[in-house]
C-alpha cells in the first residue's frame, strides 16, 4: 500500500535535513582540523552531528506528540458527536415508537367505536324494522306537488314507500353523492357537500325530500344518517391523505339531533375522530335547529366544542340571532341565490344583500350561495362580496366512485373526483 503523499513529503525533508546537517558538521570538521588535527576534528564532527540529530529528534517527536495529541482530540471530539448522534437517534426511535403505539391505540379505539355505533345502529335498525313490519298499514298519502309526489304516485302509498326504503338500507343501495362547493371569483373548490340518496330494487333514485318524512315518521332517519356519517368520516380521510385544504359538509336530519339513543353515541364517535375536525362541517336544516330546542342546542354546543365547525341550510327566514348561531358553534350559512337577489324583504332580513355580508362576517359566519345554476347570478352575487357558492353551475351532486376517489386541484369542480352516476 503506498503511503500518504504527507508522510513521503515528511520523510524527504528528514533526509534532506540530515544531509544539510551533515555537510555542515564536515565542514566544520574540516576547518577545525587546520588548528586541532584530523582525529579531534572528526571526533568533533561526529559529536555535532550526534548532537544536532538528537535535538532534531527532539523537534520531531515532539511535533508527532503534537500531531497525535490534536488527532487523539479530534477522535475524541467525533466520538462524542456520534455519542450525542447515537442518542438522539434512540430517542427519536423512542418517540416514533411512541406515536406508532398511540395511533395504533387511536385506530383501536376508532375501529371499537365504530362497532359499538354499528352495533347499536344495527340492532335498532332491526328493533326499528320489526316495528314497522309489525304495524297496520298506513294510509295512502294525499299526493302533493313537489319532487315527491312523482315519487309518490308511482308507488301509490306510504307503506309501499316504507318497504322500499327499508329494503334500500337492508340491501346498502344508499348512495353517497358529492357536489362540489367552490370560493368566488376563483371558483376553486374549497368544500364538498354530501348527501345521501336510496336506490329501488329497480335502480330508480329516490330523492331525499321524497324519503325523509317517511323514513322519520319510522325512526329510520338515524340509520341513513349513520351510513352517511361513516362514508363521510372514511372520506374526509382518504381527502387529508393528499391535502386538507378541502372540507366535508355532512347532512344531518332533525330526527337524528334530537333522538336522545342516538345523538350521545354520535358524539362518542366524533369525539374519537376529532382529528378531522377540520375537514368535516356538520349541516343542519333551519327548521331542524329551531324544533331541537334547549337539549338540542347543547348537543350542536357539544359537537362544536369539539372542534367540528356547524352549518345552517334550508333557511327560509333571515330574521336570526346570530349572536346565537355563533355561541352555538355554526360558521357557516347557506341563503338560495334567490333570496340572495330578489328576496331578502321577503325572507325578512335586516339589512339590504349588499350589507348582508358583511353583517354574516361581524358574527364569524361565512355565506355560501346556493342554488346557483347561471353565470348572470355569479356577476350578481360577486356585486354582494359573496365568497362560496354552490349549483349546477359549477357541478351537480355525483355518486361517488369510493375506490378511486383522488383529490385534486381544478377550477371545473365536475371533474375533480372521479364519479360515476347513479341508475
Amino acid at each position: 500500500m503506498m503511503r500518504p503523499m504527507s508522510d513521503r513529503i515528511s520523510a524527504v525533508t528528514r533526509v534532506l535535513l540530515t544531509l544539510t546537517v551533515f555537510f555542515v558538521c564536515a565542514t566544520l570538521g574540516a576547518g577545525l582540523a587546520l588548528f586541532t588535527g584530523w582525529p579531534v576534528a572528526i571526533l568533533s564532527g561526529v559529536v555535532g552531528f550526534v548532537c544536532v540529530q538528537h535535538v532534531a529528534a527532539g523537534f520531531a517527536r515532539r511535533r508527532d506528540k503534537h500531531a497525535v495529541a490534536k488527532e487523539l482530540a479530534h477522535l475524541r471530539k467525533s466520538h462524542l458527536e456520534f455519542e450525542t448522534a447515537l442518542h438522539d437517534t434512540r430517542a427519536r426511535l423512542g418517540e416514533i415508537g411512541g406515536q406508532i403505539e398511540q395511533r395504533g391505540v387511536a385506530q383501536e379505539k376508532k375501529i371499537v367505536a365504530e362497532l359499538k355505533v354499528l352495533e347499536t345502529l344495527m340492532r335498532d335498525f332491526a328493533g326499528k324494522i320489526s316495528q314497522s313490519s309489525a304495524s297496520q298499514p298506513q294510509p295512502a298519502i294525499k299526493p302533493q306537488r313537489g319532487p315527491a309526489s312523482a315519487y309518490l304516485n308511482t308507488l301509490g302509498e306510504k307503506g309501499e314507500l316504507l318497504e322500499t326504503i327499508r329494503s334500500s338500507l337492508e340491501d346498502n343501495r344508499v348512495d353517497l353523492y358529492l357536489q362540489p362547493i367552490v370560493s368566488l371569483p376563483q371558483r376553486k373548490l374549497r368544500y364538498y357537500e354530501a348527501l345521501s340518496r336510496l336506490r329501488d330494487k329497480s335502480g330508480q333514485v329516490i330523492m331525499p325530500a321524497q324519503y325523509m318524512q317517511v323514513a322519520g315518521q319510522a325512526g329510520l332517519m338515524s340509520v341513513v344518517d349513520n351510513l352517511l356519517l361513516f362514508r363521510c368520516v372514511q372520506i374526509a380521510r382518504r381527502l387529508t391523505q393528499k391535502s386538507r385544504d378541502i372540507g366535508i359538509f355532512c347532512n344531518i336530519s332533525g330526527d337524528t339531533l334530537t333522538d336522545k339513543e342516538f345523538f350521545p353515541q354520535f358524539l362518542d364517535y366524533m369525539r374519537v375522530n376529532k382529528d378531522l375536525a377540520g375537514q368535516i362541517i356538520f349541516e343542519f336544516s333551519q327548521e331542524a335547529v329551531i324544533k331541537a330546542g334547549l337539549e338540542g342546542e347543547r348537543n350542536l354546543t357539544t359537537l362544536a366544542n369539539m372542534g367540528f365547525a356547524l352549518s345552517m341550510d334550508h333557511v327560509d327566514t333571515l330574521a336570526l340571532d346570530f349572536l346565537r348561531l355563533k355561541a352555538i358553534g355554526f360558521r357557516h350559512l347557506k341563503v338560495r341565490s334567490a333570496t340572495m337577489l330578489r328576496g331578502m324583504n321577503n325572507a325578512g332580513a335586516a339589512v339590504a344583500a349588499e350589507d348582508f355580508k358583511k353583517l354574516l362576517t361581524r358574527h364569524g359566519l361565512n355565506l355560501i350561495a346556493e342554488r346557483v345554476e347561471d353565470e348572470k347570478t355569479v356577476l350578481q352575487l360577486l356585486d354582494y362580496a359573496v365568497d362560496y357558492a354552490q349549483g349546477y353551475l359549477f357541478g351537480e351532486p355525483r355518486a361517488v366512485r369510493e375506490d378511486t376517489i383522488k383529490p385534486v386541484s381544478a377550477l371545473e369542480a365536475a371533474s375533480i373526483i372521479p364519479f360515476k352516476r347513479a341508475g
